[in-house]
């Protein structure tokens, strides 16, 4: 992490954890004016999915009082766009903790190097550690390092809606 993403970390961390809500990631991305700090938040477990949630109204007031807590703190030189959201029906997963909370979930995962003579990787995450995760792919399992992931994210199979008239 830069020292800007760590101590904008810091800012926003005790922030949103004061809000009741979970800093889940934090991204700074190009420079001088086009920069965009981009604010990824998770709530508490919904009971009927066991998965995180924060609405639509959670997220603006939450984006309202962070663009006043970085305009009194400054730290960021010059402007820049904040981007305030939640991590979405599919989750980038780039730090270890977003594949603790996926655990179960299906996955897609590419790397930098073949693991058992693959690139890209699809099954459930079944488990995952400070060094790296497993995941079940057609049966079988496959661990994977974290310094190895080019990109991993959660996937969102849509069920298709039953056509008019037809039972299910």
């Amino acid at each position: 992490m830069s020292g800007t993403t760590e101590r904008l970390w810091g800012l926003v961390a005790s922030y949103v954890e004061a809000e009741g809500i979970e800093l889940d990631d934090l991204e700074v991305l190009g420079q001088g004016k086009g920069t965009i700090v981009r604010v990824t938040v998770d709530g508490p477990e919904a009971e009927d999915t066991g998965r995180m949630t924060v609405g639509v109204d959670r997220i603006a007031a939450l984006s309202r009082g962070l663009s006043r807590l970085l305009d009194a703190e400054d730290p960021i030189a010059g402007s820049y766009t904040l981007e305030v959201s939640s991590p979405g029906l599919e989750r980038k997963l780039r730090r270890p903790s977003h594949y603790g909370k996926s655990l179960g979930r299906e996955v897609k995962v590419k790397t930098h190097v073949p693991v058992d003579d693959a690139r890209q990787h699809r099954g459930t995450l079944t488990a995952s550690d400070v060094e790296g995760f497993t995941m079940d792919v057609d049966g079988r399992p496959r661990t994977i390092a974290y310094e190895n992931v080019a990109s991993a994210r959660t996937v969102f199979e849509w069920e298709k809606a039953p056509k008019p008239g037809s039972r299910r």
